[in-house]
C-alpha cells in the first residue's frame, strides 16, 4: 500500500511541474506532441524545462535530489540545458534532527555521545541528500581532546532506496519499450548506474576508506589536505575524521583579502586533478564548490581542502592506455586512428563506417588546433565529442562518464577563479609523462620490473611443465615440436653469443682507447 500512495505522489508531483508535458515532447513524435498540448491546457509550464525538472526533484526528496545529481553527470544522454540546471542540486537537502543523529551514533557505537565527545554541536555543518556532518570535540582514553567532525547516515534511507528506485526501474521499463529515442536514452542503464552509486555512498566506511586512499597518494603534492579518518570511530552509518578548517572556495573575494594568490590556486586545482587522474587513475569525481575549501592557516596557507569521498572514480590499466592513445592520436591530427580506436575497443557497432566517424570527429576537433591554447576548453571539447558519439551509438563508459564530468567541473571552477587559465598548457606535463609511460619503453620497463617475480617463479618449472606438455601430443607431432624448440634454442644461442662477444669487444675497446688517451 505504502508503495502504491509513493507512486500516487510521485505522478502529482510529475504533473504538477508538467514532468509528463517534457517526456512527450521529447520523441519528436506528432501525436505525442498534441497529447502533451492537452495535457498540458490549464497548467502554467512556462518555466525552462530543466527549472521545472529540478524543481520536481528537490520536491520528491533526498533521494530524487541525488538522481538529478547523478544524472547531471549524463552530459552523453541529456541535452546541455537540463544537465546544467541539474547540476545545481548540491547541498539543498534540509537537516534531519539532531537528535536522530545523536540516536544514530550511540547505536552505532554502543555507547552515549557524551561518552565518546567532550561536545557535540546539535546544528549539523552540513547536509546533503545521503548524510549530514556535525562538529564535535572527541576525548580519547588519556583524557585528551580533539576536533572532529562526525558525518551521520540519513535514517532509513535503504528502505526509502529500495522503495524508489522500483518505481525508477518500473518508470525506465515504460520509457525503453515506448520508442527508439526511449532506449537511446537507456533509461535502465541509468537507474542501475544511480543504483550502484547509491549503495555505495550508503556505506560510510566506504568512503572513508577512499579518502585514506587519497590521503595516501597526495600526502607527497603538498597542494591539498584530506581529513585523516580515525578508524576506532568508523561504522557503515557514522564515520568520525579530522575536523578540517578553510574558507569555502566559491569565496572568491574573501580568499583574495586573505591573501591566496588566486591565479596559482586555479593552477594548483588542475594540477592536483590530473595528478590523481594520470599517476594515481585514483580521482575525487565529485569536486564541486560545496566540497572544496581553502585553508588559510599560517601552516597549511593556500592549499586545496578536500572533502566529501562518496563518489570515486577509478581508471584501469586499459582505460589509461585507451586515453593514451586517444590524446596521441587527437594531438597528432590523426583522425582516422581516433575512429579505429572506437572500433577496436567496442565502443560503437563494429559495422561503423571508420571513414564517417573520423568525418565527424574532424568536425568537432578541427576548429579547436587554430585558437589559442587559453581559448580551448578541453571539457566543452569532451562534451562535444559525446554529443557526436550518440550519432553512431557508442557506448559511453560509466568511468570516462565521471572523468568528463570531473574534468568539466574543475575547468569551470579554474575559469571562474582565473579567466585566464591555460588548461592544455597546465595539464600538457601531465599528458606527456602519462602517455611516455602507457606507450612508451618506459612502460616496456615497468611491466618487466613488474612481473620479475612472477617470472623468476615460473622458470624453474619451465622443463617440468614442457615435459608434461610433450607428453599428452601424439609422437610426430611432439617430435616436430621438439626439433623446432630446438631450432629456436640454437638461435636464440648464438644471439645471446653475439651479444655477449660484442659487448665484451666494445668493452675492451675503451679499454684500450683509454689506454692510448694516457699513452
Amino acid at each position: 500500500m505504502t508503495r502504491y500512495l509513493r507512486g500516487v505522489f510521485i505522478v502529482w508531483v510529475a504533473l504538477r511541474y508538467g514532468l509528463d508535458e517534457l517526456v512527450l515532447t521529447s520523441f519528436h513524435r506528432p501525436w505525442l506532441s498534441k497529447i502533451a498540448r492537452v495535457l498540458s491546457f490549464g497548467r502554467n509550464l512556462r518555466a525552462p524545462r530543466g527549472q521545472r525538472l529540478r524543481l520536481a526533484l528537490e520536491h520528491l526528496g533526498p533521494i530524487f535530489v541525488k538522481f538529478g545529481q547523478v544524472l547531471s553527470t549524463r552530459r552523453d544522454l541529456l541535452p546541455a540545458d537540463m544537465a546544467d540546471e541539474l547540476a545545481r542540486l548540491q547541498d539543498r537537502v534540509p537537516p534531519f534532527d539532531s537528535s536522530v543523529a545523536m540516536a544514530t551514533v550511540e547505536r552505532a557505537f554502543g555507547r552515549p555521545v557524551d561518552t565518546i565527545f567532550a561536545s557535540f554541536e546539535r546544528v549539523p555543518v552540513a547536509s546533503a541528500s545521503i548524510a549530514q556532518v556535525h562538529f564535535a570535540t572527541l576525548k580519547d582514553r588519556h583524557g585528551q581532546t580533539r576536533d572532529v567532525a562526525v558525518k551521520v547516515l540519513r535514517p532509513g534511507m535503504l528502505t526509502v532506496i529500495e522503495k524508489d528506485l522500483s518505481l525508477m526501474r518500473m518508470v525506465a521499463g515504460w520509457l525503453d519499450r515506448l520508442s527508439k529515442e526511449g532506449r537511446r536514452l537507456k533509461p535502465r542503464e541509468v537507474v542501475a548506474e544511480f543504483d550502484k552509486y547509491l549503495h555505495d555512498e550508503l556505506d560510510l566506511v566506504r568512503e572513508a576508506a577512499a579518502a585514506a586512499q587519497l590521503r595516501r597518494n597526495m600526502a607527497g603534492l603538498n597542494l591539498v589536505l584530506i581529513p585523516e579518518m580515525l578508524w576506532d570511530y568508523c561504522h557503515p552509518e557514522v564515520i568520525v575524521m579530522e575536523r578540517m578548517v578553510g574558507v569555502p572556495i566559491s569565496q572568491v573575494e574573501r580568499l583574495r583579502q586573505a591573501g591566496v594568490n588566486i591565479r596559482q590556486l586555479a593552477r594548483d586545482g588542475v594540477t592536483i586533478f590530473f595528478t590523481q587522474v594520470f599517476r594515481d587513475g585514483f580521482f575525487h569525481a565529485d569536486m564541486h564548490p560545496g566540497n572544496i575549501q581553502v585553508s588559510i592557516e599560517p601552516a597549511t596557507f593556500g592549499r586545496y581542502v578536500s572533502l566529501d569521498f562518496g563518489i570515486i572514480g577509478t581508471l584501469t590499466e586499459y582505460d589509461k592506455e585507451y586515453l593514451a592513445q586517444n590524446f596521441t592520436a587527437f594531438f597528432r591530427r590523426d583522425y582516422k586512428r581516433v575512429a579505429q580506436l572506437h572500433i577496436e575497443s567496442g565502443w560503437v557497432p563494429p559495422d561503423t563506417r571508420v571513414d564517417e566517424l573520423e568525418s565527424a570527429v574532424r568536425t568537432v576537433c578541427e576548429p579547436y588546433f587554430d585558437r589559442p591554447l587559453k581559448e580551448i576548453s578541453l571539457g566543452l571539447l569532451l562534451m562535444r565529442l559525446f554529443q557526436t558519439s550518440r550519432r553512431f551509438h557508442v557506448e559511453i563508459q560509466p568511468q570516462l562518464v565521471l572523468l568528463q564530468k570531473t574534468l568539466l567541473n574543475i575547468e569551470g571552477l579554474g575559469r571562474q577563479l582565473d579567466p585566464d587559465l591555460d588548461l592544455w598548457s597546465t595539464a600538457k606535463p601531465f599528458l606527456e609523462k602519462w602517455m611516455l609511460e602507457q606507450v612508451g619503453p618506459q612502460k616496456l620497463l615497468n611491466e618487466l620490473r613488474d612481473q620479475a617475480p612472477r617470472y623468476a617463479k615460473l622458470l624453474p618449472d619451465l622443463p617440468l611443465l614442457l615435459h608434461q606438455y610433450l607428453l599428452q601430443k601424439p609422437h610426430d607431432s611432439r617430435r616436430r615440436e621438439l626439433h623446432e624448440l630446438l631450432a629456436e634454442q640454437k638461435r636464440t644461442n648464438r644471439l645471446l653469443q653475439a651479444l655477449v662477444y660484442g659487448g665484451v669487444g666494445f668493452a675492451l675497446g675503451l679499454i684500450v682507447m683509454e689506454l692510448l688517451a694516457r699513452l
